[in-house]
C-alpha cells in the first residue's frame, strides 16, 4: 500500500463529502466538550451536595432529639405525629434485631455517612433501608435509648438520572444543529464553486460567474480568480471556433480547386482516380477534425432512433461486402441531437465495415440492436471481426489512437472512435468498447430515453 493510500480505519469517513466531514468533526468536537463540561460540574457540585445534605441531616437529627428531650410524654406523642405529617421525619424505636442496609451505594452515600459519623458520633448509623424500608435513616440516641430518624430520601437526592439526559439531550441536539450549519456555512463558497467549474466544463460560461463582493476576502478573491479564468476560457473558445470556420474555408477551397483540375488535366483515367480519392479522403480527415474539435453545447430533444439507424445504415447495405442486422424495438426514442446522433452511428458503421470483416469470407457481418431499460436506452453496434487486443480497447477513444498494426495500412484521422466518445458525453450518455464473447467488437452506447416527441 502507497503512503497516499488512504487505510482501511479511514477509508469510510474518506468517502464522506466534504459537508458530512465538517460536521461530524464538528459534532466530534462540540458533543466532547459538552461531556467534558458536565463530568467538571458534576464533580464540582459533588462537595458542596455531601456537606449540604449531611448538614440538613444532622440538623434534623439534633433538633428532633432536642425538641423530644425536653417534650413531656404527651406532647412527645403528638410532636412525633407532627414531625412525621408536616416534615415528613419519622422517629421510630431502634431494636436490636432490625435489619438494616448500609447508605454506601455510591460515592455520595459513602461521603455523606462519613460526615454525618463526624458530626454525630462515630456510633452513627446512616442505612439506605431498615426492615424493608427504604429511605435514610440516622440512629441517634436519647437517654440511653437508640432511636431512627427516617428522612424522605428524595429531599436530598442529587440532580441526576433524568435530569442530568435531558440537559444532555438539548444540550446534544443544540451542538448538532450549531454543527449543521457551521458546516453548511463553511461549504457554501465551496459548493458554489464546484457548481460553477461543472458549467465550464460543460462550456456554459455565463453560468459560471461567482458572486465578486463577498465579505469573506480569501473567498472574493478565489471568485475573481475564477470569474478571470472562466472569461479568458470563453475567449479561447470563441477563438477556437473562429478559426475552426477559416480552416474549413482555406482548406476547402484549394481541394476544391485541385479535384477541378484533376478531372480537366490528367488524361490518365486510373491516375486521376488515385487523385480524386486522395483528395476525398483529405476532404474527409478535414471534416474529422472539425467534428473533434466541435463545440460541447448541443441541444437535445426526443428522437426516433430507428429512423436514425436506417438513414445511417442505408449507404452501406448497398455495398457487396457489408451485412447489417438491425433488431430494435419500434418507436424506441431517446433524447439527444439527431445530427449527432447520426455522426455517431456513422462513425462505428464505418468503423466496422474497415476492421470488422469476417476472416474467413471478407465481408463486414454488423449487428445493431436496441433495446430500452427504465430511463437509459442501450444500443449496442457489433462487428464479428477479429476483435481488439484486450490492453489496447482503452486506447481505442484516445484521440489520434490506431489500433491496426501497420500504420502505412491506416487511411484516417485516429478520430473517429474519440468522435464517438466525446459526442456520447455531451448528449449526456456513456460510450463503451468491449470484446463479444463470440468474436468481434462490441460497442456499447447509453442515451437517455425520452418519452415523446
Amino acid at each position: 500500500m502507497s503512503a497516499d493510500e488512504p487505510t482501511g480505519i479511514h477509508w469510510p469517513f474518506a468517502r464522506l463529502s466534504l459537508f458530512w466531514r465538517t460536521f461530524f468533526l464538528l459534532a466530534i468536537l462540540l458533543l466532547g466538550s459538552i461531556l467534558a463540561w458536565l463530568q467538571t460540574l458534576r464533580s464540582l457540585e459533588f462537595e458542596p451536595r455531601a456537606l449540604q445534605t449531611s448538614q440538613q441531616l444532622a440538623s434534623q437529627v439534633n433538633l428532633s432529639r432536642a425538641a423530644l428531650i425536653h417534650a413531656d410524654a404527651i406532647a412527645r406523642v403528638s410532636l412525633i405525629k407532627t414531625m412525621k405529617d408536616e416534615e415528613g421525619l419519622r422517629i421510630v424505636p431502634r431494636e436490636p434485631n432490625d435489619e438494616f442496609s448500609l447508605l454506601d451505594s455510591d460515592t455520595l452515600s459513602r461521603r455523606v455517612a462519613q460526615d454525618l459519623a463526624e458530626r454525630l458520633g462515630k456510633s452513627t448509623v446512616v442505612a439506605s433501608q431498615v426492615n424493608g424500608q427504604m429511605g435514610i435513616w440516622v440512629s441517634f440516641m436519647i437517654d440511653g435509648d437508640d432511636y431512627w430518624l427516617q428522612a424522605d430520601q428524595s429531599r436530598f437526592a442529587p440532580a441526576g438520572g433524568t435530569t442530568w439526559m435531558i440537559w444532555l439531550f438539548v444540550a446534544a441536539a443544540l451542538s448538532l444543529a450549531g454543527a449543521a450549519l457551521i458546516a453548511r456555512l463553511i461549504n457554501r463558497p465551496l459548493k458554489e464553486l464546484s457548481f460553477a467549474a461543472s458549467r465550464v466544463r460543460e462550456g456554459n460560461f455565463s453560468a459560471s460567474q461567482l458572486d465578486e463582493h463577498v465579505n469573506t476576502s480569501e473567498i472574493r478573491e478565489v471568485n475573481i480568480g475564477f470569474n478571470r479564468m472562466a472569461q479568458k476560457l470563453a475567449k479561447v473558445e470563441q477563438d477556437r471556433a473562429v478559426m475552426l470556420a477559416g480552416i474549413s474555408h482555406d482548406l476547402r477551397t484549394p481541394l476544391a480547386r485541385l479535384r477541378l483540375e484533376t478531372e480537366m488535366s490528367v488524361a490518365d483515367e486510373s491516375a486521376r482516380a488515385h487523385m480524386a480519392a486522395d483528395i476525398s479522403q483529405l476532404d474527409a480527415i478535414i471534416d474529422k477534425f472539425l467534428d473533434y474539435a466541435r463545440p460541447d453545447r448541443v441541444a437535445l430533444a426526443p428522437v426516433v432512433l430507428g429512423d436514425v439507424v436506417e438513414t445511417c445504415a442505408y449507404s452501406l447495405q448497398k455495398l457487396p461486402d457489408v451485412r447489417i442486422k438491425i433488431d430494435m424495438e419500434e418507436d424506441l426514442l431517446v433524447l439527444a441531437d439527431e445530427v449527432e446522433l447520426g455522426r455517431v452511428l456513422s462513425n462505428l458503421l464505418e468503423n466496422a465495415r474497415r476492421y470488422g470483416k469476417s476472416v474467413n469470407t471478407g465481408i463486414a457481418m454488423i449487428d445493431i440492436a436496441a433495446i430500452a431499460r427504465d430511463k437509459w436506452v442501450l444500443i449496442k453496434v457489433r462487428d464479428h471481426g477479429i476483435g481488439v487486443a484486450e490492453e489496447q480497447l482503452h486506447q481505442l477513444t484516445q484521440p489520434f489512437y490506431r489500433g491496426e498494426a501497420a500504420r502505412t495500412a491506416a487511411n484516417g484521422a485516429g478520430l473517429g472512435l474519440a468522435i464517438v466518445d466525446k459526442t456520447i458525453q455531451r448528449m449526456g450518455g456513456t460510450f463503451k468498447l468491449g470484446n463479444s464473447s463470440t468474436g468481434g467488437l462490441s460497442a456499447q452506447i447509453r442515451l437517455q430515453r425520452a418519452t415523446r416527441l
